[in-house]
């Protein structure tokens, strides 16, 4: 065989090697309909990975990626800033788990808003940002379609700021990495928003419920959703040499397989530079065709009363906080986790690594900027306070002690030579004369 046959031959078994990976994703899919993915390329929009891309779905909490994109817009067109005031609501209060859980009156921030928002997804303060920013929830739905319609996203309708159940709540995997691009393009100096490992409120430490945020190297975003009817949504980006992609995985059986998904689909596609040219091209995120369709529900199969520990709507993503990325009670195994192993398997340490911290604990609190609320003043500025305050106690005594002990000593001791000393002599010896006098007399 001469060399060049060899060479072509090669060539030949790696291009349907990539046909069987890309017809590997589906292996894991339980109904064609049952699960969407999509993997793009942030900067230029390319899809490297399309499956039900343009099928509708229950966004669940995912929604909130338009909630900070419509409240960063109103900051941008100033209509808001960042100190902006937000007030809990008993509309707000009264939304279910996930959330943070504030009395009627609390108030806050949009910063620190936002920040619960994306760690917690802290449904409450979803609704505190809607009324704060569109003067009602209804007012700020407006505002959310609206930039939809602006930004190209054809199959999504928002009814709430939060994603909880509701009739005409859609989107598509297609829609959601077209929000995501938008982020990362219009908003640079957020960034930080996208991929913060936990927030700390009074002695609260909250992680991320995006586990690939401390679990894969790069990860730098975005979001999760779950409720009953959507299965496990995950919108993830993550950054390596220069580029970077996004992921959107829908409908996934489980926290852990969401995020295992997700981090495969990104390794792939970091790991396509060379072959690249062999895959076909799926053309553009916005090139993608909407399909006319009613969103599945996956109700009884996500809580059902099949699986060992039945997801609870009420629960939201609270079952997620301790995961690990880690089969738990939601009924995956194992072998759910790592279903995709028809894909071409990166290595080990890249697809989900053990749990570790890739980021400070970020401190938020209630009030405002200048005045937070007394008991929920950052930790880290209480604690700065504290020593502050301790080492200035600890200075004053001592600088006390200091200037009292020479000042004592300067007091005392003329004090102690000339006048004790001088006077109880002279004093002492006439009265002893005379008193001897009188005796003798």
């Amino acid at each position: 065989m001469t060399q060049a046959r060899r060479l072509s031959t090669r060539l030949f078994r790696s291009a349907v090697a990539l046909i069987m990976c890309g017809a590997g994703l589906g292996i894991a899919s339980r109904s064609a309909s049952a699960e969407a993915l999509l993997l793009v390329e942030a900067d230029t929009g390319k899809v490297l990975h399309a499956e039900n891309a343009t099928y509708p779905w229950y966004p669940a909490s995912v929604t909130k990626l338009m909630t900070a994109y419509t409240a960063l817009r109103a900051v941008k067109d100033r209509q808001a800033t960042m100190d902006t005031l937000l007030t809990m609501s008993p509309a707000a209060v009264a939304q279910q788990p996930t959330k943070m859980g504030f009395p009627v009156g609390t108030t806050l921030t949009l910063d620190n808003a936002l920040k619960m928002l994306m760690v917690k997804s802290a449904n409450d303060v979803a609704v505190a940002i809607a009324e704060g920013i569109g003067g009602s929830v209804e007012g700020f739905a407006d505002k959310m379609n609206e930039n939809a319609a602006r930004l190209g996203m054809t199959q999504s309708h928002f009814v709430n700021p939060n994603g909880l159940p509701a009739e005409n709540h859609v989107t598509s995997a297609r829609d959601l990495a077209i929000l995501a691009r938008a982020l990362i393009r219009e908003f640079p100096a957020e960034d930080s928003l996208w991929h913060i490992s936990g927030i700390r409120y009074g002695k609260r430490v909250m992680r991320n419920y995006n586990s690939l945020i401390d679990r894969y190297p790069g990860a730098d975003g975005m979001k999760t959703g779950f409720i009953c009817a959507s299965g496990y949504n995950l919108v993830a980006s993550a950054t390596r040499n220069g580029k970077r992609l996004i992921a959107v995985v829908l409908g996934a059986y489980g926290g852990a397989v969401r995020a295992q998904k997700a981090a495969q689909l990104l390794e792939r596609g970091f790991g396509s530079g060379n072959l690249s040219w062999l895959t076909p091209s799926l053309g553009t995120v916005d090139a993608l065709q909407p399909i006319n369709a009613s969103p599945p529900d996956l109700r009884e199969e996500m809580c059902g009363k099949h699986r060992r520990k039945p997801a609870s709507e009420d629960n939201d993503e609270g079952e997620e906080a301790n995961a690990g990325g880690q089969a738990t009670g939601d009924g995956a195994d194992a072998s759910q986790v790592f279903s995709l192993s028809a894909i071409r398997q990166p290595p080990a340490k890249y697809v989900l690594a053990p749990m570790t911290v890739s980021g400070p604990i970020i401190d938020v609190y209630t009030g405002s900027a200048r005045n937070p609320t007394n008991n929920a003043i950052p930790v880290a500025v209480a604690k700065k306070r504290g020593k502050a305050a301790k080492h200035a106690k600890v200075e004053a005594k001592t600088d006390a002690k200091a200037d009292a002990k020479p000042k004592a000593k300067e007091a005392a001791k003329p004090a102690a030579k000339s006048d004790a000393k001088p006077a109880s002599k002279p004093a002492a010896k006439p009265a002893a004369k005379k008193k001897k006098t009188a005796t003798a007399q």
